[in-house]
């Protein structure tokens, strides 16, 4: 089944970069845009690829992920419906560091990197904007490399899972959370081996603090998971 087309100008006006711009900025953003569609595990670009542009999901997730001299792979980001990516690179004008693969069928939106220096070009003020929002970008990235430093496993699968909150189903008195992803990639993601990872979920489980089904992860007591102390 073919989803329907968007209004382009209407996602974009909602993208964190572009918030606060006039219709009309968003009108000629739009005409340098382009659909997207992937299905699951379609490679939408490799490390190594020249950035001219950035992209947006509308729907669907996407991996960015690097493979070590080994093989392994590290993930180090998935970006779901509402999230863009490659912003930085393009303003570097550097290519790809990272490989972006769906986990989904998806649907993207494409911006040419001279449709956002046209409008620099034409107006400093919204690159002023523009740098507001790759903030808020670098911002979550450094939360990311602080957990990662000083939070246990355990911690970061606790706050992964406390973040999720917001997108959790309610479930009798306490919430349901979905893993929007494979155990393995979110272990990869939450910089923990999938062994590990399941160990975590194995002893929170045991400690009564949550019940895992599948993807589907069921918290009894927020506030008790929040307070954790192992």
């Amino acid at each position: 089944m073919v989803s329907p087309p968007i209004k382009v100008q209407a996602f974009l006006v909602n993208l964190p970069l572009f918030r606060g711009l006039s219709s009309e900025e968003i009108d000629r953003i739009a005409r340098g845009t382009r659909e997207v569609r992937a299905p699951r595990g379609e490679i939408l670009f490799h490390k190594g690829d020249p950035c001219n542009g950035f992209h947006a999901v509308v729907h669907g997730q996407v991996k960015l992920a690097f493979t070590s001299p080994n093989g392994a792979e590290k993930v180090v980001d998935l970006v779901g419906p509402g999230q863009s990516f490659g912003e930085a690179l393009m303003f570097m004008e550097k290519p790809y560091i990272v490989y972006a693969q769906t986990l989904a069928d998806s649907m993207l939106l494409y911006v040419a990197k001279e449709t956002v220096f046209s409008e620099i070009d034409r107006d400093p003020k919204f690159a002023r904007k523009m740098i507001a929002g790759l903030s808020w970008r670098l911002h979550g990235l450094l939360c990311d490399v602080e957990g990662y430093c000083l939070n246990s496993g355990v911690q970061r699968v606790i706050g992964y899972l406390l973040r999720e909150e917001g997108q959790a189903s309610p479930a009798g008195p306490g919430l349901t959370v979905s893993l929007p992803v494979s155990k393995g990639v979110l272990a990869s993601r939450l910089n923990v081996t999938p062994e590990h990872f399941s160990r975590i979920l194995n002893h929170l489980s045991r400690a009564g603090l949550i019940a895992v089904e599948g993807r589907q992860v069921h918290i009894p007591d927020i506030e008790r998971l929040r307070s954790f102390d192992m």
